[in-house]
Parts: structure tokens; sequence; C-alpha cells
């Protein structure tokens, strides 16, 4: 019987610290919410900023491009391939925010662990700078269109009306994702914050003391 007091013992000490854990990681669970829920709102009103974008875009150039229908193809100038050029990106755009605001409107807010929160938010922040990597390439293909056109005579109102369009479209992109990525850092750091501070293994503090081992991450 004196054999089984100890394991008697490390069994209640053990159901204490997994309930301590369980209660702390509740806590958590509000703040993970609100992180999921934050980061919807942010990516719905980017996405449908970025729809507005592209159907603008699309209305205005394609009433412009249709004054210009007769001209032939030798008749064409720089503002025809680039009001061209406008419409093709913007149907991508249209695209990409058609996809983007559903997935933020169908994907779950609650439910959803602390870490698969935290690599959700760690994921769409990563997205938004890799675009922005990828916009400044888009500006810069445009400059060299540009400088093309200065060498293909024959191309060269198609080449200065690409360029231009590339270096118009990429210089929003690159606004837009740097503008959405700080304001979802912004609003999400402090909640994580809020989350690291919060978890902590070990028993609840009773009577103002806290016993046990207490692990801040």
């Amino acid at each position: 019987m004196k054999t089984l007091r100890p394991l008697r013992f490390t069994s209640v000490i053990g159901i204490i610290l997994l309930v301590g854990v369980q209660v702390y990681a509740a806590n958590t669970g509000s703040l993970s919410d609100s992180i999921n829920a934050t980061r919807n709102s942010i990516n719905t009103t980017a996405m449908l900023t970025l729809g507005s974008w592209a159907v603008g875009n699309m209305a205005v150039n394609g009433t412009l491009l249709a004054l210009q229908s007769n001209r032939t193809p030798t008749e064409r100038n720089s503002a025809y391939y680039f009001q061209q050029m406008n419409i093709f990106w913007n149907v991508i755009n249209l695209g990409l925010a058609a996809g983007g605001l559903y997935g933020s409107l169908t994907e779950a807010e609650h439910g959803i662990s602390l870490f698969e929160t935290i690599e959700k938010q760690a994921s769409i922040e990563r997205i938004l700078l890799l675009n922005a990597g990828l916009d400044v390439a888009y500006i810069a293909a445009g400059a060299w269109m540009l400088e093309r056109s200065k060498t293909t005579p024959d191309q060269s109102s198609l080449w200065q009306g690409y360029g231009q369009s590339l270096i118009v479209q990429g210089a929003f992109l690159l606004v837009f994702d740097v503008a959405v990525y700080t304001i979802q850092h912004s609003a999400s750091e402090p909640l994580l914050r809020e989350i690291l501070n919060s978890i902590r293994l070990g028993i609840l503090p009773t009577s103002g003391v806290s016993i046990g081992l207490c692990l801040r991450l």
C-alpha cells in the first residue's frame, strides 16, 4: 500500500496540471476567434476594393477602346494598347478578387485551433509580401517594355502602351498589397501578443497563490 501513495500523488498532480493547461488554453479561444474574424473582415474589404478597381478599369477602358474600334492595326496608337492591356490585366484581378472574397466569406472563424490560427495569419502575410515582390517585377517589366518601344519602331505603340499599363497596374497592386499587409499585421499583432502572454503551463492560481510551474511561451 505504501508504494501506491507516490503513484496516487503523482496522478493527482498530473490531473491538476492537465486541467490547468486546458483552462489556460480555453482562455485563448476568444482571442483566436478574434484574429480569424479580423483577418477575414480585412480580407473581405480588400477583395471588394480589388474587385471595384477591376470593374472600374474594365468599364472605363472598355468604353475608350470601343471608341477606337474602327481603327486599323496600323492606325492604333499607344493609348489603344494601354487600354487593351488594362482590360486583360483586370480580368485576372477580378477573378482573383472573386476567389479571395469567396474564401473570406466561407472560411470558418470559430473552432480553429490556436496553432492553425497563427499559421493562417502568417500565411496571408507571407502571400502579401510575395505579391508585393511580384508587383515590383511587373513595374520593372513595364519599364523594360517602354525601353523596347524605342528600339522597335514597327511595334513602338504596342510596347509603349503595354509597358505603361504594366507600370500603372503594378504600382496600384504594390500600394494595395503593402497597405493590406500593414493593416493585417497591425491588427493581428496585439492579439497574437496577448495570446502568447496568456499561455502558461501549470496549476491555476487560487486565493492569490500560484502552485506549480508556469511556462510562458
